[in-house]
Formats: structure tokens, sequence, C-alpha cells
């Protein structure tokens, strides 16, 4: 039976891997926009790493911290949160110095209206967060839809392809990427830009989107007919680790799971675990958005959750009346609306 604490735990559980990383990182780790999807697990499994790797070493959380759940999370387990809106006037001044640094603010949905706060928040903190730590290893949170869309017979993009963002947010996510290689090229500091395609946590995320789908006999959109995911406790060890890969000039790495899945094959997965028949609409374009992991697999390894263990794990959340985040991933949506 699966619960919100088990979740966690398994989550915020450090593999042999980052434990021998960990201690390798000099320095606190200062988590910037830490009280999203992603961030309160991270700041969960980078204390355990600590303590597994027997090294003292602060964790500390800043974000506004609007969701009450995250914020219980990193209470109960002793990590140091500093609630900040960082786009306030001085707001980055009022922060601690800190060796290492992981950029994970950003705005997606709810750009389409509200274009200039997305920009705000992708392009121009950014730009002031380089200029703020420009003396840190800085691990910034981007997204692959810098890239274009792909053929599923490519393998996916790869780092030094042509980047090619549809709309405003996609748009303002490579800002986000030139505003840091502007420091890194100017200040020499070392940065790690992690372009990130579709981290799962059961809660949110593509798996969750069809499963649900799936299970309430809605019909689920095949016009992006393929995508990556990732295992977030993968994802987010990826992005401690990626610490002791910072780089001047920055490195660039892809980070995703290292199979092209099809959407029907998932959603077939997923009828036979909730007995239902998958409903279908749109017409397959043949193209998605899709990224090349190798590079991030050279550097740190598989994923220790491949696709089909997520796909059970994932029919099991459900089954058990699992939490959902209500933070849909649109990703069926192909013209950079959000």
């Amino acid at each position: 039976m699966w619960t919100e604490q088990r979740l966690d735990d398994l989550l915020a559980t450090p593999s042999p891997r980052l434990i021998e990383d960990m201690a390798k990182i000099k320095g606190d780790i200062l988590i910037l926009g830490a009280g999203g999807k992603m961030g309160p697990t991270l700041c969960y499994l980078a204390k355990n790493a600590c303590k597994a790797a027997g090294v003292e070493k602060k964790i500390i959380a800043v974000s506004r911290f609007t969701d009450e759940f995250a914020v219980k999370l990193l209470n109960d387990n002793g990590i140091e949160t500093i609630p900040c809106d960082m786009l306030e006037p001085k707001a980055l001044e009022s922060l601690p110095d800190c060796e290492n640094v992981i950029y994970m603010a950003g705005r997606k949905f709810g750009t389409n209206g509200q274009e200039y706060l997305t920009w705000a928040m992708n392009a121009y903190l950014p730009a002031l967060v380089a200029e703020r730590y420009k003396n840190s290893n800085i691990m910034a949170f981007s997204s692959g839809n810098v890239y274009p869309l792909v053929q599923s017979y490519t393998g996916g993009s790869v780092e030094t392809d042509r980047l090619g963002p549809i709309g405003e947010y996609s748009m303002s996510c490579l800002a986000r990427d030139r505003a840091f290689e502007y420091g890194s090229k100017t200040y020499g500091t070392k940065t790690f830009i992690y372009r990130l395609n579709l981290a799962v946590d059961l809660r949110y995320g593509i798996l969750f989107d069809i499963a649900n789908n799936v299970l309430n006999e809605e019909a689920i959109s095949i016009s992006s007919p393929a995508f990556n995911c990732i295992w977030q406790g993968d994802a987010n060890e990826i992005a401690i680790r990626g610490l002791l890969h910072c780089e001047s000039p920055m490195n660039v790495v892809n980070v995703t799971g290292p199979e092209t899945f099809s959407v029907r094959y998932a959603a077939e997965l997923f009828g036979k675990y909730f007995g239902k028949t998958p409903v279908y609409k749109g017409e397959e374009k043949g193209d998605s958005y899709l990224s090349n992991a190798g590079k991030a697999i050279q550097l740190f390894g598989y994923p220790t959750i491949g696709i089909n263990d997520l796909i059970k794990i994932q029919a099991e959340w459900m089954q058990s009346g699992g939490r959902s985040l209500g933070k849909p991933t649109h990703f069926e949506e192909r013209g950079g609306t959000f």
C-alpha cells in the first residue's frame, strides 16, 4: 500500500553513488525555489545523503513556500528554510553566501496572459542570481522545451543541436540558460545547465496524466506520440551530483530516462492494470519533445527505476487513492502555450 510517507521516503533515499559524491562536495548547499514540485524531496534527499556520508553540511531551502505539505516535509526533517520572494528588491542580497547553489525557481503554467511574469521569473531573476552568486557553483534547472520537436527515430535532441524554442515559456527558458551562460563566461562561474525532460513523482507527471485519463475513461491526446521521463528520485540525485560537474564555460546536460516511450503503449499498460480500455483523441504528428540522455548516463549512470516499473508503481499509487498535486504536465501541448 502506497502512502505519502512511503513515497517521500523512497524519493529521499540516497543511492551509494550519491552518498559517495556528497562526501566530495565542498561547502553548504543553497536551493533557490525549493518549494515547487521537486524541491522539497530534493532537500530531504540531500539531507539524508549528508547523514549517510557522515558529512556536516547545511541544506538551506529558499522559496515563497505556498505549499503546506512542502513546508511540513522540510520542517519535519530539520532542513533550514528561508521564506523569500526573490523578485522583491534586495531580496537576494538578504540571502546567505553559499559555495553551492541549486537554482530551481521558474514559472511555466499560467504564462498565457501573464507573459511578463514568466519572463521575470525565467529570465530577469536568473540574471540577478548569476550576479549575486558569481563566486558559487551554480546548478540551474532548465527544460527540454528549448529544443524543437523531433521525430522518434532520431533518438531525441542532443546538447549540441540547434535550439528552437516554441512559445514564450520555452523562449524564456532559453533566456534563463543565456543569463547563466553570461555569468559563466563573464565571471568564470562554474555552471551546470540541467535540461530536464519530464520528472515523475506519482503525484504528478506524464505517467500520472496518462493513468488518470485511462482510469477516468477520458480521451488521451496522441498528437505528440512519444515521450521521455525519469523517476524524480533519480532526477534529484543528478541535480545534487551535478554540483561536481559545474564548469566554466558552462556544462549543458539533458536529463531524462534512456527510453523513448509510446503514449499509446503506456496507456495500454495502464489499461491492463485498471481493467479499462484507453480512449484516444487527435492525430499523431510523428514528432515530439524528446531528449537524448546519453551524456547524463555517461556522467551519472543509468536511472535506478525504468519505465515499466514506473508505470507499475504509478498504477499502484492510483489504485491506493494516492494524492494528486493537481499540476498536469500538458505534455500534448505543441504550440508553446501554457
